[in-house]
């Protein structure tokens, strides 16, 4: 016999054994299977919804000024802590005392000839009466008195208005608070012809901040007044700051657009405030903050994996010794004593998708199945779907959450 037919041999008869020894192993042994469980305990489920915001002081006040002209003198800067009526700039009063002192000899001749028309008119009035004088010269005084009380009411006016843009030219801070801005430089002219410009910004208390979050369109249904807010700041990443939600504003921004859209290539959001305490002045104004809303936020609650609730002990989860002891419930737990598996109806309340709350049914400290695995195999932690929808050793469909929702347990 040749030597290529006899390895020809020896590989089948190893082939044929092999196969045997295959065969024979794999009808003799049965797949193991291991449970995993979880003690039913208190803890805290929340949900919530993430958005960008920006750090802004509660109360912030642009100090303008009504009149043109320029900047004579400054008496604050940046970081300057002021307080109400204390003179933080004027401007040059040449001008302004100028047009006082034009508008002052105006009013000083139409209140002259005013008096003087005034005295007339009571003189003709009562020659009139009298039948001393004409109706033409009595119609005449009437008319001069008229107009001459007309033309000192209008130089009145233009006085006070005049005494009032001189007063403009010493300003004053409105508010408690420090400078946080300071827009002109001293001798720099000033137009306030078109709107009033800026001088300087003041924010008041600065150990009282607020966060304007932009919360998208696909969230802001969840979002209510009172919720509680954590967020975080670049400049400080190990910190995280707590707040509460104060308002939620109607107004809708678009990204794009700044105003609101059903286009598609649109973002509409909503501004939604969040008051924060700042004691140590960390949170410091236009700071961006990376907020999340607990839009859900149930704290020492008895709570439960939500994977247990979906778990059923059916084959091949359990073999043919097992004992089942069910129950008829809409949500039931599950727990294992040896062989034997018992139902337990419970009362569920809030979930975040990872972890489910339990109002009754069940005690506090008990284990329960939440999944098993089969040796060698994948995780099963649910019955096969009814009416034969899906099975369970099917991988699950990917999370198309388009809420962008963040789900713990803490």
């Amino acid at each position: 016999m040749s030597k290529k037919k006899i390895i020809l041999i020896g590989i089948a008869v190893v082939a044929v054994v092999g196969g045997v020894l295959w065969l024979t192993g794999g009808s003799s042994s049965k797949p193991k299977v291991s449970y995993l469980t979880a003690t039913v305990s208190k803890g805290e489920i929340s949900e919530s919804v993430t958005a960008t915001g920006t750090i802004e002081p509660v109360t912030e006040v642009q100090v303008g000024t009504q009149v043109s002209g320029i900047i004579d003198k400054l008496y604050a800067d940046y970081n300057s802590v002021v307080k109400k009526g204390q003179l933080i700039a004027e401007m040059d009063r040449v001008t302004l005392e100028s047009e006082l002192a034009s508008q002052q000899a105006s009013y000083n001749g139409a209140k002259a000839e005013y008096e003087y028309q005034k005295q007339l008119y009571e003189r003709n009035r009562k020659l009139h009466e009298k039948q001393l004088i004409s109706d033409i010269e009595y119609e005449q005084s009437v008319y001069n008195y008229e107009m001459a009380k007309s033309n000192y009411d209008s130089n009145k006016a233009a006085l006070a208005k005049a005494q009032r843009n001189l007063s403009y030219t010493v300003i004053t801070s409105p508010i408690d608070g420090i400078v946080l801005s300071r827009e002109v430089e001293e001798g720099q002219t000033v137009a306030s012809a078109m709107e009033t410009p800026t001088l300087f910004t003041i924010a008041a208390d600065l150990t009282k901040m607020q966060v304007v979050a932009d919360v998208d369109e696909a969230d802001i249904g969840g979002v209510k007044e009172g919720q509680r807010v954590s967020f975080t700041v670049d400049a400080y990443p190990n910190d995280v700051f707590e707040g509460k939600v104060t308002q939620i504003r109607l107004g809708e921004e678009s990204s794009s657009t700044g105003t609101a859209s059903t286009s598609s290539s649109t973002v509409v959001t909503y501004e939604v405030i969040i008051s924060a305490d700042n004691p140590d002045l960390k949170l410091k104004p236009r700071l961006t903050a990376n907020v999340t809303i607990y839009t859900i936020d149930r704290t020492d609650v008895l709570c439960v994996p939500a994977r247990a609730l979906r778990f059923t002990p059916e084959p091949p989860l359990i073999s043919e010794t097992d004992v089942v002891n069910d129950c008829e419930a809409e949500h039931k737990l599950w727990t294992r004593e040896g062989n034997t598996f018992t139902a337990h109806a419970v009362e569920v309340g809030i979930s975040n998708g990872a972890y489910t709350e339990v109002l009754g049914g069940i005690a506090e400290g008990t284990e329960v199945v939440t999944e098993a695995t089969l040796s060698g195999g994948p995780e099963i932690s649910e019955a096969p779907a009814a009416g034969g929808e899906r099975s369970p050793f099917m991988p699950g469909p990917p999370d198309d959450n388009k809420k962008k929702k963040n789900a713990s347990k803490q």
